[in-house]
């Protein structure tokens, strides 16, 4: 259609949307489906922090908040980061968002201009390089293996990084493999960053309270603070504290960069809802026991989901450090026939049988950048995903 911009030819639609729009679908029509592709926590919302949502409304908290976020959340925000995260930054360093994508993408609408390059590590969360190419800059993907756990190496890192590169673009722990990366391998890339500076650093923390084990949870601009004054740490309060629905994102990093971030959101949709910033004051300043809790139950599904996974012919299943994702590989089945009589040629083909056959929704690996692969989410309840494992391996077991 001519009357559209030519930016839409160069943007595909969230492959993890279509995917539970899908199973809405189907299961609309009757049909027994099991959806495991959105990220989104299968629990509540805290009470107390729906209660300071209320308290606020009752207090008159209703008008136009500043286009940054209030004054008490961005000092929520600056606190956290210095509680857990040993950054030093000022309210006036913060930025409040409608979510983590609103921030991601005026980071990229700030800064990037034609031909400028965003290297991101592959797999990737879908809407990474929709963002930049709406944004006129070009998604350069630097490849990762299931053998390096879907971690970037310093040496594809290097490889990556031309005179036009502006954004590095880090994702940890990872939608959709669920890796993180340990201090030592961050030191190794801030190490290829620092001989590099005009390359910026943009952290996508939001999975960051969603680790397992002992595992120890780092942000780059922690571990190499010479790069503070080239990093954004980007995070929120939707998937720890069960709020995606609120739509609250936040970050923080240099001055500048904030406020050329604040004069595009006041253009664009100004201030973040005052009544979901005011639940996240309370969100990241009251008690955090509610995440602790959570993070067990998720640690459990997660050994469940890879155990009964590395069970099902052909299909090889890591185990991630965190997030509520599994990526496994189903390179086992390429080239076999389904149930259907169809031959299995690519990731999109083996999760389209498996909905047909068995009707459980996940996405393929494709649409994030690196397959054979299939990313399951394990957000939902243990008896949900046992069912979901024996039907994979019923599946499995019927591919010829």
């Amino acid at each position: 259609m001519a009357f559209l911009a030519d930016v839409l030819s160069r943007v595909k639609p969230s492959a993890t949307i279509a995917v539970t729009q899908k199973a809405r679908e189907l299961k609309a029509k009757g049909r027994d489906v099991i959806s495991l592709g959105a990220g989104e926590p299968d629990f509540d919302t805290p009470d107390n922090v729906k209660n300071a949502a209320i308290d606020a409304i009752r207090r008159g908290e209703t008008k136009y908040p500043p286009v940054s976020g209030i004054a008490p959340l961005r000092e929520a925000v600056a606190a956290k980061f210095k509680r857990e995260n040993n950054l030093d930054y000022r309210p006036e360093q913060t930025i409040v968002g409608t979510g983590g994508k609103q921030i991601l993408f005026n980071a990229f609408m700030a800064t990037l201009n034609p031909g400028d390059e965003v290297i991101i590590p592959t797999p990737y969360w879908v809407s990474y390089p929709e963002m930049v190419s709406i944004c006129g800059g070009t998604p350069v993907f630097a490849p990762t293996t299931l053998a390096d756990s879907f971690k970037l190496s310093a040496a594809a890192l290097e490889k990556a990084i031309t005179p036009k590169t502006k954004w590095l673009v880090m994702n940890s722990p990872s939608n959709p493999s669920g890796a993180a990366y340990t201090e030592a391998e961050l030191k190794a890339l801030a190490d290829v960053l620092l001989r590099h500076p005009h390359v910026w650093t943009l952290t996508d923390d939001m999975y960051e309270h969603l680790t397992y084990g002992d595992f120890v949870f780092r942000t780059i601009a922690e571990v190499e603070p010479r790069l503070y004054e080239r990093t954004l740490t980007m995070n929120g309060v939707s998937k720890a504290y069960a709020m995606t629905g609120w739509r609250i994102g936040y970050a923080a990093g240099p001055i500048a960069l904030i406020k050329a971030m604040d004069m595009i959101q006041g253009q664009q949709t100004s201030g973040a809802c005052t009544i979901a910033q005011w639940a996240s004051v309370e969100a990241l300043n009251g008690p955090q026991d509610f995440v602790h809790r959570n993070k067990a139950i998720f640690q459990a599904r997660r050994d469940l989901v890879v155990s009964m996974l590395n069970q099902a012919r052909g299909i090889t299943c890591p185990v991630p450090e965190g997030a509520f994702y599994v990526y496994p590989s189903c390179a086992g089945l390429i080239g076999k026939t389904g149930p259907s009589g169809k031959v299995i040629e690519t990731d999109e083909d083996f999760v389209g049988e498996l909905l047909e056959a068995e009707g459980v929704a996940v996405v393929h690996g494709s649409a994030f950048g690196l397959g054979p692969n299939f990313r399951i989410s394990y957000a939902a309840s243990e008896a949900t995903l046992e069912e979901a494992c024996i039907r994979i391996q019923r599946f499995t077991g019927s591919i010829g």
